[in-house]
Parts: C-alpha cells; sequence; structure tokens
C-alpha cells in the first residue's frame, strides 16, 4: 500500500450492480421452488453470540417424529445474500435424511449485529445455532457438519478450527488466506473490495471497524498495510490449520479457476496443510459461478460431490469418495474431469520460457493487456472458452514487456502455478507491475491462460532487485503450433497501482541469475 493512482472505477460499480441484481433473484428463485411443497420448512430466530438475533430456517426430513436423530448441517449465507439463499439445496439434504438449518449471518438483512468480516463473533455464531439445533431439532450431536459458499464457506472453515462438535465441511468459493485474495503481491484487488464493500453497505450494516479498514484499504495507506495484514491473518482459516487438523474435521473444497474475488493459489496452499480427510475441486469459472445454478435446485456438479462428503462422513455411507483421487480438476479447454493424488502432482513436470535482454517500460498507461472485469471475463471464458484476449505484436512496447516461447509442436497442458523470476530496476522507490501469460496463435491473438499483480516499496531508485511472482492458478491446454507469451505492463483495471508519475522499469536477465518464466505442464 502506498501512493495509490488506480480510483474506485465504473467497471466495479457496474460489478456490484449486476451482483446486486444476481442477488435478488437468487433470494427469491430459491425461495419460492423450496416452498411450493416442502412442509418441513420453518422460519426461526435463533439466538446468537452476545444474543444477537440470527434470522434462519430449519429444513427436516419428512416424518421426523422426534423418534431417532439425524445429522446436522449448519448453512451460514453468502455475503449479501438472504436467509433464503439455500432452501432448494436445504431441501434436497433434508430428503436425504439431514436436519439442516441455514441462517442470515450478522449484519445482513434481517439479522441483528454489524458485519464484521468474519471475525470472531461469526465464528462464535456458527457454534450458537449449533448449540440451538440441538436444542430445538432431532440433530445428532455427533454427526455435525457446516457448508457455505463464499463468506459462509470462510465461516465455515473458521468455525471448524474453533468447534470440535464439527466433523465435515464444504467450503465452496471460499478463502483460506484473506489478506492474499484481496492483497496478493502487495497490490490492492480494488474491483473485488469494491464489490464487496458496496454490496456490503447495501445489504448490510458493517460495523466501524470493517468500515475503516475498507477506508484505509481504498486510500493505499502504507502506514496501515501491517493492520491490514494482522486483520486478514485473525480471519484466515489458513491461521488456524493446526487447530483445524487437531480437531479432525473432512474438509472439502472447490473453486473457480477464475475467482476474482478469492484467487486459486490460497485454496491450494491450504489444502497442502491440511492432514485429515480432504479433497479439493476446481472448475472453469469466477466466483460462485460453478456453484450457482446449485441454488435453484438444478443438477450441479459441486453441490453433488458436496452431499456425497456428508454422506461419507456424517452419514457414514459408504460411497467411495474417499477411495477417489481427492484432487479433480476440469480444464478451462476441455469438459472432461481429471483426477490427482495431490496438488503436486497436477503440474509434474516444468518447462521454462527464457526471458533474456534488456527491456524497459514505461509507466502509468494501460498497454491493451489486461486481466479482464471482475465476474464478466471469467464467466464468458467458463460459458464460450474465450478469455480476455490482446493482439501480443500490436500491444505498445513502450508501455509493455513482451517475450515469447517458440511455436509448439504439441499442445502444452498447462496445469497448476506459473511462476515468474526476473530482475527489476526501477527509477522511483515504488511501482506496481503486472506478469500476463498467454496463449498465442498464428495471428498473433492471445488469449489470457493467468496473471498477477506485484507492488514494490522502499526500494532504491537504479538499483537492481530480484522478483519472484507466483501467476494465479489454472488448468489450459495450449493448442499444438501455438506459443507462449509473457507480457508485463503497469495498469490494470482490477488493481490499485502504485507508479509514480514518470517512472520506467527495466527488466535485465543477468548472466548468473538468466530470468525466465516457469510453466507447470501435466504429463503427456
Amino acid at each position: 500500500m502506498g501512493h495509490g493512482r488506480n480510483p474506485l472505477r465504473t467497471t466495479a460499480v457496474g460489478a456490484v450492480s449486476a451482483t446486486l441484481i444476481a442477488a435478488a433473484g437468487l433470494g427469491l428463485a430459491p425461495a419460492a421452488q423450496a416452498a411450493g411443497g416442502t412442509s418441513g420448512v420453518r422460519f426461526v430466530d435463533i439466538s446468537g453470540d452476545g444474543g444477537t438475533t440470527l434470522k434462519g430456517n430449519v429444513v427436516t426430513p419428512a416424518g421426523a417424529d422426534g423418534t431417532r436423530a439425524y445429522p446436522l448441517i449448519v448453512l451460514p449465507t453468502s455475503w449479501g445474500l438472504p436467509q433464503v439463499e439455500y432452501l432448494a439445496q436445504a431441501q434436497k439434504l433434508a430428503n436425504s435424511g439431514y436436519v439442516v438449518v441455514s441462517y442470515n449471518v450478522r449484519g445482513f438483512w434481517q439479522s441483528g449485529g454489524e458485519i464484521e468480516v468474519a471475525g470472531p463473533r461469526d465464528t462464535a455464531d456458527v457454534s450458537k445455532v449449533i448449540d440451538w439445533a440441538l436444542a430445538n431439532t432431532p440433530a445428532d450431536p455427533r454427526k455435525v457438519g457446516v457448508a457455505g459458499m463464499s463468506y459462509g464457506a470462510g465461516i465455515s472453515l473458521l468455525a471448524a478450527a474453533h468447534d470440535k462438535r464439527i466433523k465435515a465441511v464444504a467450503a465452496l468459493s471460499g478463502w483460506a488466506d484473506l489478506t492474499e485474495s484481496i492483497y496478493s503481491g502487495r497490490t490492492e484487488h480494488v474491483q473485488a473490495a469494491a464489490l464487496l464493500n458496496g454490496v456490503g453497505h447495501i445489504t448490510g450494516r458493517p460495523s466501524a471497524e470493517t468500515q475503516q479498514v475498507f477506508k484505509d484499504f481504498f486510500a493505499s495507506n502504507l502506514s496501515k498495510e501491517q493492520d491490514l495484514i494482522d486483520w486478514g491473518k485473525k480471519r484466515s482459516p489458513s491461521t488456524y490449520v493446526d487447530q483445524i487438523n487437531k480437531n479432525g474435521a473432512a474438509v472439502f473444497m472447490a473453486n473457480t479457476w477464475g475467482d476474482t474475488i478469492f484467487s486459486p493459489n490460497q485454496y491450494a496452499t491450504f489444502y497442502d496443510e491440511l492432514t485429515g480427510p480432504k479433497r479439493l475441486e476446481f472448475r472453469p469459472g469466477d466466483h460462485a459461478t460453478a456453484e450457482l445454478t446449485g441454488l435453484f435446485g438444478l443438477p450441479n456438479d459441486v453441490w453433488t460431490d458436496t452431499g456425497r462428503w456428508f454422506d461419507r462422513y456424517l452419514a457414514g455411507e459408504d460411497n467411495g469418495i474417499d477411495r477417489e483421487q481427492p484432487v479433480q480438476l476440469k480444464s478451462r479447454s476441455t469438459g472432461g474431469y481429471e483426477g490427482y493424488p495431490d496438488w503436486k502432482s497436477i503440474g509434474a513436470t516444468t518447462r521454462k520460457i527464457a526471458l533474456g535482454g534488456t527491456t524497459r517500460i514505461h509507466t502509468n498507461v494501460d498497454s491493451g493487456a489486461d486481466g479482464g472485469v471482475i465476474f464478466l471475463s471469467s464467466i464468458l471464458d467458463q460459458l464460450t472458452r474465450i478469455p480476455p484476449v490482446a493482439s501480443i505484436p500490436l500491444l505498445p512496447r513502450y508501455w509493455a514487456a513482451v517475450w515469447q516461447s517458440e511455436k509448439y509442436a504439441s499442445a502444452q497442458h498447462i496445469r497448476g502455478t506459473a511462476r515468474l523470476h526476473t530482475t527489476v530496476t526501477g527509477t522511483k522507490e515504488s511501482g506496481t507491475l503486472v506478469a500476463y501469460l498467454y496463449d498465442v496463435g498464428p495471428l498473433g491473438l492471445g488469449k489470457l491462460v493467468s496473471n498477477a499483480p506485484y507492488t514494490f516499496h522502499g526500494q532504491t531508485p537504479g538499483k537492481p532487485f530480484g522478483l519472484d511472482l507466483k501467476l494465479f492458478s489454472t488448468a489450459y491446454d495450449v493448442p499444438a503450433g501455438h506459443r507462449l507469451a509473457l507480457v508485463v505492463d503497469t495498469v490494470d483495471p482490477l488493481y490499485i497501482e502504485h507508479n509514480p508519475s514518470g517512472a520506467q522499469l527495466t527488466f535485465s536477465s543477468p548472466e548468473h541469475d538468466p530470468s525466465y518464466v516457469s510453466v507447470p505442464l501435466r504429463e503427456q
């Protein structure tokens, strides 16, 4: 954080509006569908942490008469969505023999309290909801699960660290490291934060602390950087991974390659740190779009596997999910699933592209290489396999550095996390760059494979320094006859940039420390 130059852009404001429209639809359609013939649905008030009233609903199995207990699933709502969000899925779970309690997280809609962004009170609320369910429904205290999308996913993982009663978790499109999600590479993800902030103000009541955090974030207040990091760490499941492992909950996580709010990298890192039963799934799409249709009760792979996970680890059904490859991926380029024994196996080999020579670029101008627009670009890629594009030959070299590989004789199956290593020399003590990896066809049109931002502060002008940057993880197939291109520029609408006016960046490849981008590839 520092001297940010990027104001909140109209694209971010548009994304907020689009999300609110979608949220209204999500709030009404599942409720209408579920309420049509569901005698087991009742709306309740639950006393959360400190006595805060949480608005919730309960769905019980048909014929439940109190003579037997059922596994319990608690569903905290997503950011900005009302308590009816999960009714269609709750009914399906109830039909499979679960008591399901969904509730509006504190600070949103009719629930009391203020938005604390998965703070300690949000975590304590989950335990209070479990207490209420055990006292007021035919729930089995030995078989408790928690699940949610987005905000509900993060809260579910945090709850698993703090409540030993939780035996299974399904965290869909959530986060493990909150700071890494919205401040990766010391760069503010401005569109993502603007969307969250806007939705929070319209659908809820942000606490004074939450408002101040967003204010400092958008102001790029470098003096508050450590406060932001500490605030995010307290709200990150990765901080409590040892406790999650000790408690032993079975953890299922699913996300999308193009999630512009919670990038896939931080989920993959967290998955590696888990020692109990675990499963990780990635699919094409943006934030929560892979599981979206399931909220309407439509067939959906993510929700199907969520049900199978609970059937195995709550209901005790031997359905074989624990014997499947625990890492399941769907490439952005093909329709089939690929199974792997662990995360590191997905990119079994690597290929380096040398970034030779010395290249200087000027800052403060968008070269035309961009990560796209939050939600819209990745959804288009999900539905049509058309990611953001750029004409690589036409990118102005005054504003963008470009390196290309040779043409590949066979298809290259990129799986995992590409890494950039280079040497940078700036003319100012601060700066921002954004790296893009493109699939370049015969006519020079580049399709975006991955990207990531990087910001530096406190560097001595004119003094070279090493840079190592992980691009966002992905699964993408580069056709035979194409090549890969690495492009670096300094402005992208997704991020706040910290380049003083007139600054320049030079990229070099010293003989003793050559520059390269390392690309992970699936075994052929």
